[in-house]
């Protein structure tokens, strides 16, 4: 098919966009003691020069005891902050444009020092009857949310085109959604998914006020779970516009539909095997625009492939064929621009012999 599709501009809340080519948030833990140098600019500095429409950086810790999960995870906030402006200096020096993802993760413990960092979450579980850390107080919950909004307001001080919020894959905002990880009973839980979706809702307010209404708001989101493979967060279409539409209404700008397969439908009970994906539901449901991700130019998936399994490059057709019908707007490529930052321009040029294999010594350097 015809790769012109994928080199269409978009626009999101005013912001212009030259492709529908983003940048899938990875995780390099780069940044020593959460401070991104002059290598992590390079890094995003090359994906601009590549072609890359909308550059999604790996998840920053705002600040909070726990939010992140290892030590070279970048902060944003402090001192790294002026790494970050670097790295927006670099990125529009090439033209490009440039989103954080602001994290926290919870529950989950510290990769590399369990006892490093007291974490907190919901209800003190980061899966199913597994605890760590403590149970969040209502101050707790309330500076959090308002470490978001702190986050993002320096995001569009320093420049940065857009803010995204990481709402997906076992993290706290998600814990906060899944009934498992989220056993309260007042104000930030409850039985139903649009209860548990209160703290999401209330972060997405503050985010909004501490930007404005004319700049991009995303919140990333998923049904799996890094703990749970299977577990899907709403079961049909009317599970899933009750979970969304609230978020749309708090200020997403647009929804970040992560899949560990983005050719697999969210819902073939009802619209069959080559139904729509979860970020076409997304949008058919919402009307708000949807990024949809998850193994997107190479063979193997990614969860796999971010544990070290390597992968060739992929026929992306039924990519094109998807986004042609604009099932979905944006299209966030991830451990392809690991090892290649030059993959928009090569698909452009349909110089498909020239792409590069994904392997896990990709995740030891910086390309």
């Amino acid at each position: 098919m015809s790769t012109q599709t994928l080199f269409r501009a978009f626009t999101l809340n005013g912001l212009a966009l030259p492709n529908r080519i983003a940048m899938a948030p990875m995780t390099r833990s780069f940044s020593p003691a959460g401070q991104p140098g002059e290598n992590v600019a390079e890094y995003y500095r090359k994906r601009a020069a590549g072609g890359v429409g909308l550059i999604i950086t790996e998840g920053t810790a705002v600040e909070r005891i726990g939010a992140a999960n290892d030590p070279d995870v970048p902060h944003f906030f402090g001192s790294a902050l002026d790494g970050w402006g670097q790295v927006v200096k670099a990125v529009h020096g090439e033209g490009g444009k440039i989103a954080p993802q602001l994290w926290h993760v919870g529950a989950l413990p510290n990769r590399r020092n369990p006892k490093a960092e007291e974490a907190e979450s919901p209800s003190g579980l980061y899966m199913p009857d597994k605890t760590n850390g403590r149970v969040m107080s209502d101050e707790d919950v309330a500076d959090a949310i308002a470490a978001f909004a702190r986050a993002a307001g320096d995001a569009k001080r320093l420049g940065f085109d857009a803010v995204e919020l990481h709402g997906a894959h076992g993290y706290l905002i998600d814990q906060f959604f899944w009934g498992e990880t989220n056993r309260r009973d007042e104000r930030w839980g409850g039985a139903t998914l649009p209860e548990r979706a209160r703290f999401a809702a209330e972060l997405l307010k503050a985010v909004r006020a501490a930007v404005g209404p004319d700049y991009p708001v995303i919140i990333r989101l998923s049904q799996w779970k890094q703990q749970d493979f299977g577990f899907r967060l709403a079961p049909s279409p009317d599970a899933l516009l009750a979970w969304l539409a609230p978020l749309a209404e708090a200020g997403a700008d647009a929804f970040h539909c992560s899949q560990r397969r983005f050719w697999e439908p969210e819902f073939p009970e009802i619209d069959g095997p080559d139904g729509l994906n979860f970020a076409g539901w997304a949008k058919k449901l919402t009307g708000t625009p949807t990024i949809t991700v998850g193994s997107i130019g190479l063979s193997g998936e990614f969860v796999a492939g971010m544990r070290g399994e390597a992968s060739k490059p992929a026929s992306i057709d039924n990519l094109l064929a998807r986004l042609e019908r604009d099932e979905f707007d944006l299209v966030a490529v991830g451990r392809a621009l690991i090892v290649d930052p030059d993959w928009p321009h090569k698909v452009r040029d349909g110089r498909f012999g020239d792409m590069t294999d994904y392997t896990a010594q990709a995740l030891m350097t910086l390309v």
